[in-house]
């Protein structure tokens, strides 16, 4: 597996974007470890070292992943292409000058075909594509869950346990309009109610990207598939589909980016189904 040279993001907003997940994000944990959780638990008790390690656990996995994608090279090696004979379904890059692999497209941003390639991530900076893919799923998933989970415990901490605090009309509006943040109230509380509004942005985020790439994944094609023919055309079945996004073990890849999940395919050769009938 190979390592980007250079894994950091290029454009303005890949970097905006990405400073919300690799600055907010332990930030935001440390505020919740040492405010939120012992207002539930009594620090040293097994609910508070529970939480707490599900919380590592889960912020482990987010930044984890993350950063697998970013280091993870998924564009074409130019020293590894070998067109077959017939060269179906190869194409040249007009970009790249060079044949191009099938599934395969040249991004602008990172200037460089990527294989399997899904789309261009901001929160990455980087492509998403065929030895990525696999950590870019685990990092939306685990983005949901751990927004999940924290924002059960910060509703319950805001509005009840410290409900005479946040419960009231310029709370409700200051969550409606975040800049209002910038010009009343405390410090302290309006840091708090930025995070809670984080934390509702980023349940937002991970619902819509599950409920978009999930479906996708299933079926076994990438973001780029526009037609129908496309859509369907390397459909291998469930199973198939996710084991060429996740690898061999992939009932256990999900738990830790650390753990080696060899995919079945090595992305410059694809075989395509057979048509299905609808």
């Amino acid at each position: 597996m190979r390592i980007r040279s250079n894994p950091l993001p290029r454009r303005l907003v890949d970097v905006l974007c990405f400073l919300i997940i690799g600055v907010f994000l332990p930030v935001v944990f440390l505020f919740e470890i040492v405010v939120v959780l012992p207002a539930f638990h009594e620090p040293g008790g097994f609910l508070h070292t529970f939480t707490f390690l599900m919380a590592m656990f889960l912020v482990f996995n987010i930044k984890g992943n993350m950063i697998a994608c970013m280091m993870i090279d998924t564009s074409v090696d130019v020293k590894k292409v070998e067109a077959p004979p017939d060269q179906m379904d190869w194409r040249e890059c007009s970009e790249c000058q060079r044949l191009a692999p099938p599934r395969s497209w040249h991004c602008k941003v990172c200037k460089v075909c990527v294989l399997k390639r899904d789309h261009h991530c901001l929160y990455t900076g980087c492509c998403i594509g065929h030895r990525n893919h696999r950590f870019f799923m685990g990092f939306i998933f685990y983005l949901f869950v751990g927004s999940v989970y924290a924002l059960v415990y910060n509703s319950i901490y805001m509005w009840i346990i410290q409900g005479h605090i946040y419960c009231n009309w310029l709370t409700l509006l200051k969550l409606t309009c975040p800049m209002l943040l910038l010009v009343t109230g405390s410090f302290w509380v309006n840091m708090y109610l930025l995070f809670y509004s984080l934390n509702v942005l980023a349940l937002a985020y991970g619902v819509l990207l599950l409920g978009y790439h999930v479906p996708i994944v299933l079926r076994g094609g990438v973001s780029a598939d526009r037609t129908k023919e496309s859509k369907q055309k390397y459909d291998r079945g469930v199973y198939q589909n996710l084991r060429s996004v996740f690898g061999d073990r992939m009932h256990i890849a999900w738990l830790s980016p650390l753990i080696r999940s060899d995919l079945p395919d090595d992305g410059y050769h694809w075989t395509a189904s057979r048509n299905r009938k609808d």
